[in-house]
């Protein structure tokens, strides 16, 4: 069965690095979950940070959004006031803003799960109450 999906830093830095802990969980994951995958440029920002001293992973990265399997799916500009709102809620987790644009994304998108290492995303709400469908070990 696939799965439509939004994706956070972890799963994709995960399944880039077979020394991660949660490599062989992303890779059976992105195996079952149907591109494209949808990001936010803030993820994508997180991820190439974390991948600085691996280049070809760098652009193995980037080749996906060329190929369209990863889609920038958000814009920070036409959201601006949503994910302020959410930072200011979640101040106290402290929320990021790449989390604050995921969350928001599963408002818009409704129809997809957050795929995320990050065990935040269990108290994160969307629409102030809603759990958030969620693809993590």
């Amino acid at each position: 069965m696939t799965q439509l999906a939004i994706t956070d830093t972890g799963p994709l830095v995960a399944f880039l690095d077979r020394r991660d802990a949660h490599h062989v969980w992303a890779r059976e994951r992105f195996a079952e979950l149907r591109a494209p995958l949808l990001v936010c440029e803030p993820v994508l920002t997180e991820i190439l940070f974390l991948l600085r001293r691996f280049p070809a992973a760098q652009d193995a990265v980037l080749s996906q959004v060329q190929a369209g399997r990863l889609q920038i799916a958000f814009s920070l500009a036409s959201e601006s006031e949503a994910v302020r709102r959410l930072l200011a809620k979640y101040a106290d987790v402290p929320m990021s803003l790449a989390d604050a644009c995921l969350v928001r994304m599963a408002e818009i998108y409704g129809d997809h799960d957050v795929c995320t290492l990050d065990s935040d995303f269990r108290i994160y709400r969307k629409h102030g109450r809603e759990p958030i469908g969620l693809i993590i070990p």
